[in-house]
């Protein structure tokens, strides 16, 4: 999927490449790569896309995407310390092609069938946390052996899916860059009505094709995407502002009235906006 391929940097030789990001902001441009990625979030909150689905990341979370699996982190506006991630990038032959397949490891296939989806650890957290600290002071040696540990535990750890479809087809460039302008646009602008119209100019697509393109590529229409987007924005707000009434939240987040707020919030998390507050 040619969706802005980006280059993860490595030593010639090196099959497995540690990496410590810690800027204001993620990488927040849609984009691929062909290593599996393992981050461990040490500080920072936003929003993650992955595929197609829209979620949260947060201080404490460990997160693996696979190969190929197009993703964004997008650092909230209102952070005003510098976001931290530790990351592990590798591929399946990045140790040969038949390594995974050893006896010896076989305890990660379970990974390796978890991963197409990507995932958010829920379980096992504690013990990620201290092996993902020990890695930056490790010789290359020490560092391989503590993957294998982080990969055992995240074979049998409790899972969460990060996405819910894959579009098996390879995009074009076109299409890659297309689909990362509507997604820019998008976040830059849910907070207000974005029409299909709008949208689709910004694709440069007709109204009709954009929505035939989107609904393909995503399994969903513009405007349940969008709607997940305000959604995912309101539920940070329900929980850190808490001096804002749920009709204030509804109108800063993009909706433009309560009632279809309530019914959009509760069609996705299953429980009412004032629930959702008192409850977690």
């Amino acid at each position: 999927m040619q969706v802005l391929p980006f280059q993860i940097p490595k030593p010639t030789n090196d099959g497995l490449i540690y990496q410590e990001d810690h800027e204001y902001s993620f990488y927040d441009q849609l984009h691929e790569h062909k290593e599996i990625q393992l981050s461990y979030i040490l500080e920072g909150a936003g929003t993650l896309i992955v595929g197609d689905s829209i979620s949260q990341y947060k201080k404490g979370d460990f997160l693996a995407i696979d190969g190929h699996l197009p993703h964004l982190f997008k650092s909230d506006k209102n952070q005003n310390i510098k976001s931290h991630m530790l990351t592990l990038f590798f591929t399946k032959d990045s140790f040969g092609t038949s390594f995974f397949d050893l006896e010896e490891v076989s305890q990660t296939q379970q990974f390796f069938k978890s991963i197409g989806n990507g995932f958010r650890v829920l379980s096992n957290k504690q013990s990620l946390e201290g092996y993902f600290l020990s890695l930056k002071k490790q010789t290359k040696l020490e560092r391989f052996i503590t993957f294998l540990q982080i990969m055992k535990l995240l074979a049998t750890a409790k899972k969460q899916p990060l996405s819910s479809y894959i579009y098996e087809k390879n995009y074009s460039d076109k299409e890659g860059k297309r689909m990362q302008l509507v997604l820019s646009y998008t976040m830059n602008h849910f907070t207000r009505n974005i029409s299909l119209t709008e949208i689709s100019d910004i694709a440069n697509m007709t109204k009709n094709a954009f929505c035939k393109y989107f609904k393909k590529r995503t399994n969903k229409t513009y405007i349940q995407f969008l709607n997940e987007l305000r959604i995912e924005s309101a539920s940070k707000l329900l929980l850190n502002q808490k001096e804002l009434s749920v009709s204030e939240i509804a109108y800063r987040s993009g909706f433009g009235n309560v009632s279809n707020f309530n019914r959009q919030f509760k069609a996705l998390k299953n429980k009412t906006p004032s629930f959702y507050r008192k409850h977690l």
